[in-house]
């Protein structure tokens, strides 16, 4: 049964909340809740902030994302005085730039305002290919020319992107090589300090032996003998991937190196069907293990 007058005390409660003075503070919270947590920004307007506000950049980091090269060759390019900034030669990678207002050149050709995309292929190096970024016809870039003679019809007067390789491989070895035009991809993969492992097969001459190999590598397998592989095999897996790493260690362990080839990084393992000279483009799933 619905009551016809209100609970004893209400009225007066009601009465004496209306005389009593609201205080600013507390008007001010009833208001206006939340005032002193953060304000929150949509993400369009985040991503308006990062494209017209955002601070300078590195000149080596800024090369590196533009394809020049990655970020170490892009640091080598400046100390040799092949970079200009507004007119003027700079030498110090850490100079701040501001690549939507700064005139920057690389060997004379103007860097393009706009990032280019990025590209990521994984190549299948023969012997006797060089990992140079310069204009040699063995060069392991050069593999790839077919690629772009298609792109460059599909995308008429867009510059092509410079590509490099990740790291090295010496003229004898063969293998994976991931070549890019990422360069901070190309510096987490290829620094030292990444611990990505790398992975070798090693076929040595008969007649030497693997007991008592003293080497510094993850790990050493000695592979089963197989039909289309007489000599005798090894797996070596190294994880700081420094220059001529792995033929250091099989010389300095007294074995004789018939041949060398790289089959994985990190994740990534070089497909068994991809032939030598030839390569694939890295798809995104590719990426994450990388």
């Amino acid at each position: 049964m619905l009551q016809a007058a209100p609970p004893p005390g209400f009225v007066q409660a009601m009465s004496e909340r209306k005389s009593s003075p609201i205080k600013k503070d507390e008007k001010k919270k009833k208001n206006f809740p939340g005032t002193n947590s953060p304000p929150k920004y949509s993400k369009a307007a985040r991503r308006f902030y990062n494209q017209n506000f955002r601070e300078p950049q590195r000149l080596g980091k800024v090369l590196a994302a533009a394809g020049v090269a990655s970020r170490r060759g892009s640091e080598e390019l400046i100390f040799e005085g092949k970079v200009t900034v507004n007119g003027s030669v700079c030498t110090t990678p850490q100079t701040r730039v501001d690549l939507s207002k700064d005139s920057i050149y690389v060997n004379g050709n103007r860097l393009s305002k706009k990032l280019p995309p990025k590209f990521y292929f994984a190549l299948n190096k023969p012997k006797g290919y060089i990992c140079s970024n310069g204009e040699e016809s063995k060069s392991v870039v050069s593999l790839i020319d077919d690629y772009w003679k298609i792109w460059s019809k599909a995308n008429h007067g867009v510059p092509r992107p410079r590509l490099f390789t990740v790291g090295r491989l010496d003229v004898a070895t063969t293998g994976l090589i991931i070549v890019t035009n990422d360069g901070d991809f190309a510096q987490r993969i290829s620094h030292p300090s990444s611990n990505f492992t790398k992975e070798h097969l090693i076929s040595i001459s008969e007649g030497t032996e693997v007991d008592g190999v003293h080497c510094v590598p993850d790990s050493v397998e000695l592979l089963s003998a197989q039909a289309d592989a007489p000599r005798p095999r090894l797996r070596i897996v190294v994880h700081e991937g420094r220059n001529h790493e792995v033929r250091e260690l099989i010389k300095n362990s007294g074995l004789q190196l018939h041949s060398l080839k790289r089959v994985r990084i990190g994740g990534f393992r070089l497909p068994s069907d991809l032939g030598l000279g030839k390569y694939v483009e890295l798809k995104e799933a590719d990426l994450k293990l990388l």
